[in-house]
């Protein structure tokens, strides 16, 4: 079920150790982006209640990948760094898989090899899951991908978001808050040089007790 919050409708809030809070404090705040009818960007984190951003401390289970299917299906293209990139490639390109996984990760694998990439990296010398190296200044190549035609972009990862953030290109965000405290790192945007205000717009619940929550950016 994906509804509104509505005792949250329209509420403030900042990201403190990866986790949406009220925003009590006054802090320069990172300016959203203007509005307009370029394709959104949007992004999508697994975060634990404490907000640990490690892929490996989420609860990965199949309705988490049909509802990353979902998310991939309203993109006409992904854009990842050069981690992610990788990581995704080995997992799911099945000319490169390393390691066995769950049939019921065959719709997610398919999906997301069969979906244009584009990469971010400077280290990078080629590309060629479907893919294609983005180089020179990061805001006037994604500005310009999203002034193409089309449903949105899709981002995941830790690093490039942050960047994304810090520049206002991202139109929404979606925190998956798994049921887990890790008591670990690496923590979501930290380091971000200013609150980040968000209005609640759609939460989803899950059976193992995740919880989907869309923001997008206030003002």
């Amino acid at each position: 079920m994906d509804t509104g919050w509505p005792s949250a409708s329209g509420m403030t809030v900042a990201l403190a150790g990866g986790v949406p809070c009220l925003n009590r404090e006054a802090f320069t705040p990172i300016p959203a982006m203007s509005r307009s009818p370029m394709r959104p960007l949007r992004y999508s984190i697994n975060i634990t209640l404490d907000g640990c951003c490690d892929h490996r401390a989420g609860i990965a289970d199949e309705s988490l990948h049909r509802h990353a299917i979902a998310n991939l299906e309203r993109a006409d293209a992904l854009i990842f760094g050069r981690v992610t990139y990788q990581m995704m490639e080995a997992a799911f390109r099945p000319s490169v898989q390393v390691e066995a996984r769950p049939e019921w990760t065959d719709p997610f694998a398919r999906t997301i090899d069969a979906g244009r990439k584009y990469v971010v990296s400077s280290t990078l010398e080629r590309a060629d899951w479907n893919a294609e190296l983005v180089s020179g200044d990061l805001e006037t190549a994604v500005r310009t991908l999203k002034a193409e035609p089309g449903r949105g972009l899709f981002t995941g990862g830790v690093m490039l978001p942050m960047a994304l953030a810090r520049l206002g290109l991202i139109d929404e965000y979606e925190f998956i808050v798994h049921p887990r405290i890790a008591g670990h790192g690496p923590a979501l945007f930290a380091g971000l040089s200013g609150y980040l205000d968000l209005t609640l717009i759609g939460r989803t619940e899950f059976a193992s007790g995740a919880v989907a929550m869309r923001y997008v950016p206030k003002g």
